[in-house]
């Protein structure tokens, strides 16, 4: 667990490396290295299972308290059953989930994918897993803290490249609690032996921490008349807690929920479903927010996939639309940041509403930077916007250090020559703490 003094002390060391970085428009002249090839795809999951060997196990939080692990199989006998425990070696406790599978075009058909929720479970403790009670892997995961302080991991458009490596090196270097990824995990593109090598290529971290993610445009694969679902892959694979905690959505593209024994409340939207007045996703924001009581939630986070403000030249516009709909609505919740991919770059806004610097509107950031196979969108739109503080094209990955109950520290860690660099950091005080915001 990421602890105060951890925060306060990385606070101290890059303000006193570099005390004014945070308060004036930079637009980096740091030139990123041409982006590195595509890892090579891995087997095929037929040729890379033996029996009930599980793979591509990845953990997200269901409630306070439970845990959902999902994994996949190509025995058909392979039981959807955990068995866990706080001892490597003994596992005392089991639950059996549930298994599917899904097709596509008619070439492909996925292993057996298997989910099973765990628990009651222990804040902040080690737990030991196996799955389909198999004998030849055995998995670790700590739970998130009850309270805060709380550490995030926010990185977007991850695919597998060499870059993407790098920045899982980072990410798994240094501690933290949970990660959440605001869209295009793969870059399956409609090639679904890709989701299984992605599978296989994050489960060393998604294993071991919860993976808290929304879907991307990479995700939708959809080609009219021969394959019309939308999202058919992601949504078998990516199961998130849409239907748990008091504020079901109803749909895996967007749902909410609360860490650190609801200090910090995290909304992750859907920027490829429809979020009009009127529409589902709308009508369930409108709720969810409505429910946040700010005498115990210090801190609101958003997630969605194209950025509402975007000074980058790629990508320009596309998340307007959602903007113009659901702005107030975060606004008058007093949401704190909110988290976009999509443009692969990295971006950091001060706090806006309508266009304009509002203290009391939230902190936007642009983190589409993981390592994507498409390559970094290195052309700015010139002068930049005065409420542009920061942009740099390169791949990286943010921290948010939630260290109380008033203040988070954010940094930006830029993946330079395989060692991860701080490049943009903020402090970023809780809107349920400023009285002028809560009149």
């Amino acid at each position: 667990m990421a602890t105060g003094s951890t925060a306060i002390l990385l606070a101290l060391a890059i303000l006193a490396a570099s005390a004014l970085s945070g308060s004036r428009a930079v637009t980096s002249p740091y030139v990123r290295p041409r982006p590195r090839t595509t890892l090579p795809e891995l087997k095929s999951v037929l040729e890379d299972a033996q029996g009930q060997t599980p793979q591509q196990v990845h953990v997200s939080v269901v409630g306070s308290d439970r845990m959902r692990v999902t994994w996949i199989t190509e025995d058909d006998d392979a039981p959807p059953t955990v068995e866990y425990g706080t001892t490597s070696g003994q596992y005392p406790l089991s639950a059996t989930g549930t298994t599917t599978s899904y097709s596509y075009l008619a070439l492909y058909r996925s292993g057996n994918i298997h989910d099973a929720v765990i628990g009651p479970l222990k804040p902040c403790t080690m737990y030991y897993y196996r799955c389909s009670s198999d004998p030849s892997r055995e998995f670790s995961f700590r739970t998130p803290p009850s309270t805060l302080p709380f550490e995030f991991v926010i990185v977007g458009d991850l695919g597998q490249t060499g870059w993407t490596k790098t920045t899982l090196q980072h990410i798994a270097a240094t501690d933290y609690d949970m990660l959440l990824l605001p869209g295009d995990l793969s870059y399956a593109d409609f090639f679904q032996p890709r989701w299984d090598s992605y599978g296989r290529l994050v489960e060393p971290l998604a294993s071991a921490r919860p993976w808290m993610v929304t879907q991307g445009n990479h995700e939708i694969e959809k080609i009219p008349l021969i394959e019309p679902c939308s999202f058919k892959a992601y949504n078998a694979r990516w199961r998130m807690p849409y239907d748990a905690g008091a504020s079901p959505s109803g749909s895996n593209l967007y749902y909410s929920f609360d860490v650190a024994g609801g200090a910090v409340h995290v909304i992750m939207l859907g920027s490829y479903a429809d979020y009009e007045p009127g529409t589902a996703q709308y009508e369930w924001l409108q709720g969810d927010l409505a429910r946040i009581d700010h005498g115990k939630t210090s801190f609101v986070l958003a997630l969605v996939h194209a950025p509402w403000y975007n000074s980058n030249r790629a990508h320009q516009g596309e998340g307007d639309g959602m903007r113009d709909a659901m702005e107030a609505l975060l606004y008058g919740a007093r949401v704190d940041a909110v988290f976009a991919g999509h443009v692969h770059a990295y971006e950091r806004f001060t706090r806006v509403y309508e266009g304009r610097e509002d203290p009391c509107g939230p902190v936007y950031v642009t983190i589409g930077d993981g390592g994507n196979r498409e390559g970094l969108a290195d052309k700015y739109i010139d002068p930049q916007p005065e409420t542009s503080v920061f942009r740099e094209a390169s791949f990286g990955h943010g921290r948010l250090q939630v260290a109380n109950a008033t203040h988070a520290l954010w940094t930006w860690h830029r993946n330079d020559d395989d060692e991860p660099v701080v490049a943009d950091h903020v402090w970023i005080s809780s809107l349920a703490s400023n009285p002028a915001c809560n009149k």
